[in-house]
């Protein structure tokens, strides 16, 4: 039950850069829209925000194993795969006047 809750909010954080205008959920500038550096900064805090979420579920079921660099490796790659679709709907498929 916990591993499918951590994805599915996995799933939701990454996208969340992409569908909204707001800067770490606050207004963003009057510029109109952000840019694509500010969204990875938003994708890579985000990643750091489930990674704690994900601690504090694993360290209720027990212990905390410790992990090596091959595992934030991939659970940051499988993150960048979660935010694709936020990224094609954002860049590729949306409409330029909307």
């Amino acid at each position: 039950m916990e591993v499918t809750l951590l994805l599915v909010i996995g799933l939701i954080a990454a996208n969340l850069p992409f569908l909204l205008e707001r800067l770490f959920f606050i207004k963003a500038p009057s510029s109109g829209s952000k840019h694509l550096g500010w969204r990875l900064l938003e994708l890579v805090v985000l990643y750091f925000v489930v990674g704690g979420i994900g601690l504090l579920l694993e360290k209720k079921g027990g212990e905390i194993h410790p992990q090596g660099w091959e595992f934030y490796a991939v659970t940051f790659s499988l993150f960048l795969v979660f935010a694709f679709p936020g990224f094609i709907y954002r860049y590729l498929w949306r409409k330029k006047g909307t």
